[in-house]
């Protein structure tokens, strides 16, 4: 292969991957200032003008992604449902018995819905509001939900009536409205996971009886693992350092501490556009263990805020991030 055809070949893949970040940071940005607007405004009250000024990308890039509105938050809606499925399904499909199963599934939602907030409300918020094709996905999802949770009629105990097949159905409607209630309080900061004894009480009592049912509210969830490569989208599957999940939110901490090194947790939530200081705290301290932010000298006093700098690894993750060739010039950026 000569070396204007190698050449040429780079910038193509290198252009694949700075459009599939952009791409990320704009279904990121409609799922953020969807679940910002609640329940009361949703999806309808935002505009492609919030969307692209919160990605960061220009009107016509979108366009170059995306028919429409409606096209972007249908692939929000996707992007949300592969994230929790990555997790959810390995989990699931990794134990022999239903019981098992469904645990660990349970345990491995309930962790996706901690960690990609926005996300989340999208998908089991906001998704009713989304319009037809976001409720025929809807559907698709609710419908291998309800296949699972109706193989619970094969493990009913000798003797006990079968409950009907529509029992799936209500079982999954009903964990769904609670974690519903759940994320649309404001005011309600407890753990997600602490839902998941009476949720899993609520699924297994019609199939395996009230006993079963309450051992669950006293039983501790499963350790949840998320393995390397779980959650990898495409973007991250061509990016050179495949260890780093190069998200919307992970871009814009990168470059607010890369445009002001020492920054605290509060100055780089406030320069990321990130309200929730509890979420500002877990990306820091991920980003902190996947080795690209370190603390600048040693904290002082007991109480003192950090100071936030990129590592080289960091510095190299950032300038992809902004649409930057791995040399510092700036290619690709609308």
């Amino acid at each position: 292969m000569g070396p204007v055809r190698h050449t040429a070949l780079a910038r193509g893949a290198w252009r694949n991957c700075v459009e599939e970040i952009q791409r990320t940071r704009i279904l990121e940005a409609i799922a953020e200032l969807t679940a910002e607007r609640g329940a009361g405004e949703g999806a309808a009250a935002v505009t492609i003008a919030h969307i692209v000024e919160r990605a960061g990308v220009s009107r016509a890039t979108f366009y170059e992604l995306f028919a429409d509105r409606e096209a972007c938050l249908v692939a929000a809606f996707d992007l949300g449902v592969e994230r929790a499925a990555a997790r959810i399904v390995p989990a699931y499909t990794a134990e022999s018995r239903w019981r098992d199963g469904l645990r660990a599934g349970m345990a491995a939602f309930l962790a996706f819905l901690e960690d990609e907030p926005a996300l989340a409300r999208l998908c089991v918020v906001h998704a009713m509001g989304g319009g037809p094709i976001v409720l025929v996905h809807r559907t698709e999802v609710l419908e291998r939900l309800w296949e699972v949770v109706d193989r619970g009629r094969l493990e009913s105990p000798t003797g006990k009536e079968d409950p009907p097949a529509v029992m799936a159905e209500g079982v999954v409607g009903a964990v769904l409205s609670v974690v519903q209630n759940r994320l649309q309080s404001d005011s309600d900061e407890r753990p997600l996971m602490e839902l998941f004894g009476p949720l899993m009480s609520l699924l297994l009592l019609p199939y395996l009886g009230s006993s079963a049912a309450r051992r669950e509210l006293t039983r501790p969830p499963p350790r949840v693992e998320v393995r390397p490569g779980e959650t990898s989208s495409a973007t991250e599957s061509r990016f050179e350092d495949p260890g780093v999940r190069l998200t919307y939110r992970t871009a814009r901490v990168l470059t607010a501490i890369a445009e002001f090194p020492g920054a605290s947790n509060r100055e780089v939530a406030e320069r990321a556009g990130i309200v929730d200081q509890g979420q500002i705290s877990k990306l820091l301290g991920r980003l902190e263990a996947q080795g690209l932010i370190a603390k600048m000298g040693e904290v002082s006093s007991r109480g003192a805020p950090n100071a936030w700098r990129l590592t080289d690894r960091g510095e190299r993750v950032e300038r992809v991030a902004d649409g930057r060739s791995p040399g510092g010039s700036p290619q690709l950026r609308r």
